[in-house]
């Protein structure tokens, strides 16, 4: 199993690979460099910004939301990273994914009703009962996808059923599980701490932020960086991309490709239900919550390129930030629009994503 792990980490941490940039040069199809489309991407933010600001909105507000849009995009990565593990480790992609993070939402939710109520934690708005029950929630939306793959997905695998089924299985799984929510926990949005407090902080420039959006950012670029060291430098994480890489030459060199893929739902729907956590924790919980996100989830991901954690992180962040700056000038409502419109415009100049693996 090591051999076969070793000898993919070893080719994608070669040190004469090419970069994204010489492979599009030896792209027939001429797409654009990531640089270029990334400058198009700063464009085009830069205007969502000046549209804002010309709209009546201040400058001061402007940067707030930008900065709102940043911990929104750090959200969409916890979703996105599972939604790209999921694609090449299994190579479809999972429309239930959504639903991972109403679950565990919901599941954390159940927790901090039941455990006894600490006080707040420094300047946040929750106690030592919310991250107890996040991660009890993490493990209980990696049972329920573990399952799920074993009752659902592993036997279609095992009859060799075309894309497209798989993808239909997973449609039908994400209202199946939306329906469950909706027997247990009703149809009313909810909130963890009804009536506490939650202050903002005045940074410099006017900025003003609240203590949760502070720690979910950093908490997104810290599971980020882990998984990143635990794909690159631990005996599963290579595995995993031995696996990705090639299933069948990985099972003839021994690697147990089913402990792969209980180990790559695990990883995607933990870091899944964090997110949910994190999102019901900025703003509230309702039942469709997944389901909203679930397009952006997805334009995260393609634009920073499939395969890539880094890429799932900067891409959704761009998304978060677009769907934050269009609030002010456009209906919220109009957000997954913006994060399609953004989506579509970079598979035109770069259809492998700005972090394209070789």
């Amino acid at each position: 199993m090591v051999d076969s792990a070793r000898l993919a980490a070893d080719r994608d941490m070669a040190p004469d690979s090419p970069d994204a940039d010489a492979v599009d040069a030896r792209d027939p199809g001429g797409a654009r460099s990531s640089r270029f489309v990334g400058g198009v991407l700063l464009l085009v933010l830069a205007g969502m910004w000046v549209a804002g600001w010309l709209s009546g909105t201040s400058a001061e507000d402007m940067l707030s939301l930008t900065a709102w849009g940043v911990m929104l995009g750090g959200i969409i990565a916890l979703g996105g990273i599972g939604l790209t593990l999921c694609y090449g480790v299994l190579k479809f992609p999972n429309f239930a994914h959504g639903e991972f993070l109403t679950l565990g939402a919901y599941v954390t939710y159940g927790m901090v009703l039941v455990l006894p109520q600490s006080d707040p934690i420094w300047r946040f708005s929750f106690g030592w009962e919310l991250v107890a029950g996040m991660l009890v929630a993490a493990a209980v939306t990696a049972v329920v996808a573990i399952v799920i793959d074993r009752l659902l997905y592993r036997p279609l695998r095992r009859h060799q059923s075309p894309l497209v089924l798989l993808a239909m299985a997973s449609l039908g799984m994400e209202f199946l599980l939306r329906g469950i929510v909706y027997l247990i926990w009703g149809s009313d949005f909810h909130f963890y701490y009804s009536g506490r407090s939650n202050p903002a902080l005045y940074l410099p420039f006017g900025l003003r932020l609240q203590a949760d959006q502070l720690f979910v950012f950093a908490l997104a670029v810290v599971l980020v960086a882990l998984l990143y060291w635990m794909l690159t430098r631990t005996r599963i994480g290579k595995a995993m991309r031995a696996t990705a890489d090639n299933p069948d030459l990985a099972q003839v060199r021994g690697i147990d490709t089913e402990q792969v893929v209980a180990w790559t739902w695990t990883i995607g729907a933990g870091l899944a239900a964090v997110g949910g956590v994190m999102y019901g924790l900025a703003s509230q919980m309702r039942p469709d919550m997944g389901f909203v996100l679930l397009l952006p989830l997805f334009a995260g991901v393609i634009m920073g390129g499939i395969g890539s954690a880094w890429g799932a992180l900067v891409g959704s962040i761009i998304i978060g930030v677009a769907m934050q700056l269009t609030s002010a000038f456009l209906n919220p409502a109009y957000g997954p629009a913006v994060a399609f419109v953004l989506m579509v415009l970079v598979l035109l100049m770069r259809p492998q994503g700005l972090f394209a693996q070789r």
